[in-house]
């Protein structure tokens, strides 16, 4: 869920910079960081973003240059430089001075002239502002789909090999009740001696043990959950939740299988598999 994007346009005027940085989390929390005054569109800002980015911790920054728009408006209070006017005259004949008295004069006094803000279309400022981030947002997801195909191709090797070991497993179980009926039929031809070994009893010890160790189930399932990683990483929608909760059935299934079976090769098979989930349930928190 790590990602980038930046897109700038000057539009209306304004010179307007959207920046998008984006890090794991598990769901999707949105900071936009903008000029005061444009806070007004914040709220649709959210909302693109919500719409382009299922989970992660996102911040937005904006900025935006005015320089260029036409946004100022100069005001001259009328009754008040009347009056400077009239007082400056009263003054100068009052006196008996001399000098024309400008229109420059009388600005330079106090609250003859205002400068404020001109009436701004707040919903065209705020699509402005948005069509910026939607190309923020086009240049994050680009950023996003390559390191995803990277992703992907990694995860899908580590399956690969996840599968492997689980053929592995599947030859050397039976032959773990093999080697297990043969032991016992060894100990207890040690332990009678001369006395006459039940194969019944054997049979059934065997029976038991198998039963206890088998480790079909957890291997068909663990098939399963392979095809179904394999199929979400085809996906082009968001699946980096689903892969996260899989990928736990998938370390339980193992876990199962360590734990069942009694026996040193099949113990290494298990630890193997264990890496590579842990290693794929690593690259599954960068996967949206």
């Amino acid at each position: 869920m790590t990602g980038y994007g930046r897109a700038r346009e000057m539009r209306g005027g304004r010179d307007i910079t959207v920046e998008v940085r984006s890090v794991n989390n598990r769901y999707l929390d949105c900071t936009v960081k903008m000029p005061r005054s444009y806070i007004f569109a914040e709220d649709a800002m959210k909302a693109r973003v919500q719409k382009a980015i299922s989970r992660g911790k996102v911040d937005v920054f904006v900025t935006i240059d005015t320089t260029a728009a036409d946004v100022s408006v100069v005001e001259v209070n009328e009754p008040l430089a009347r009056s400077y006017h009239q007082a400056l005259l009263q003054i100068r004949d009052t006196l008996g001075l001399e000098g024309e008295i400008t229109a420059s004069t009388i600005a330079k006094f106090p609250d003859v002239l205002t400068v404020t803000r001109r009436e701004e279309d707040l919903d065209s400022v705020a699509e402005d502002i948005c069509q910026v981030l939607d190309q923020a947002l086009a240049a994050y997801g680009q950023m996003r789909e390559v390191e995803g195909a990277r992703l992907a191709e990694d995860i899908a090797g580590r399956v690969t090999l996840i599968e492997d070991v689980v053929t592995k497993v599947e030859e050397r179980s039976p032959q773990t009740v093999a080697e297990y009926r043969a032991r016992l039929e060894s100990k207890m031809a040690e332990v009678l001696q001369s006395t006459t070994i039940d194969e019944n009893r054997i049979l059934l010890e065997a029976a038991i043990f198998a039963d206890k160790v088998a480790v079909d189930e957890e291997t068909v399932r663990l098939r399963s959950h392979i095809a179904q990683l394999r199929s979400m990483l085809q996906s082009d929608a968001p699946v980096g939740r689903k892969l996260d909760f899989l990928i736990q059935e998938v370390n339980r299934e193992c876990n199962t299988i360590g734990s069942k079976c009694n026996d040193l090769t099949i113990a290494q098979d298990v630890v193997d598999m264990k890496a590579q989930v842990e290693k794929i349930r690593e690259q599954v928190q960068n996967i949206e």
